[in-house]
């Protein structure tokens, strides 16, 4: 790595380019060496997560960090939009509206290629609860189901959102050319031994699994992704409306 960093220094420097320290970092997945990245003379800093287009990525490999950001953010949006809840000029019916397009695509944001376990669906969907009681003004000792509450704000529960978004990106990154890397992506089979014990749920393995709860293989799959009316029928049958 040290190599490729000099090369890189290198190539930048004979077009006028200089690598920016402060703003480099390194993170390590299950390395062995401690030893310091060197751009010049000075050191790198080493991380345990980042945050890349506006994704956190952790050496863990998991979705949990990102998740937890995602909540956060959204949770400030939301904050900043309080006078819109409070409006008594706005109906109900638009305030629902802005809360779709302006709260939920910054909690979704990169859902597509989240592991999504039940206890992060039970996260983000107590978030998605608690702003939905707030634009209905439903405060406690009011007592309304959860069902009862998506029938009313016409909602689907989010875990069946993420599913949804998830096989509509599955079947757009099947179509694309087999040198794009997201397809490419998508078969890699990393090689290597891993510890003993269970493996850890994957994003693979969940997509594996569902396929399999219609009766389609992987294989299957990419077949039927790249006919386009085909696939819109395939969505449905995994994420019923």
């Amino acid at each position: 790595m040290q190599a490729k960093l000099d090369d890189l220094r290198r190539e930048a420097l004979e077009t006028g380019l200089k690598i920016n320290t402060r703003k480099t970092q390194d993170m390590r997945c299950r390395a062995t060496s401690s030893v310091p990245l060197l751009i010049g003379t000075e050191g790198v800093e080493t991380v345990h997560k980042f945050t890349y287009l506006g994704s956190v990525v952790s050496e863990t490999g998991g979705t949990e960090e990102d998740i937890a950001s995602r909540i956060a953010k959204a949770r400030a949006t939301f904050a900043r939009l309080r006078p819109i809840w409070q409006s008594r000029k706005l109906t109900r019916r638009v305030k629902l509206k802005i809360f779709r397009s302006n709260v939920k695509p910054v909690l979704l944001y990169g859902s597509e290629t989240w592991k999504v376990t039940k206890d992060i669906s039970q996260r983000i969907q107590v978030f998605v609860n608690r702003c939905l009681r707030r634009i209905l003004e439903i405060y406690w000792p009011e007592k309304i189901s959860n069902t009862a509450l998506w029938e009313r704000c016409g909602e689907k529960p989010i875990n069946q959102q993420i599913k949804r978004r998830k096989w509509n990106w599955i079947g757009h990154t099947l179509r694309r050319d087999p040198d794009h890397i997201p397809r490419q992506a998508l078969d890699w089979n990393p090689q290597g031994k891993r510890r003993r014990a269970r493996p850890k749920q994957s994003w693979r393995r969940t997509i594996t699994a569902e396929a399999k709860a219609i009766g389609m293989t992987w294989s299957e799959v990419k077949r039927e992704a790249q006919n386009r009316s085909g696939w819109r029928r395939t969505v449905d049958a995994l994420c019923p409306i």
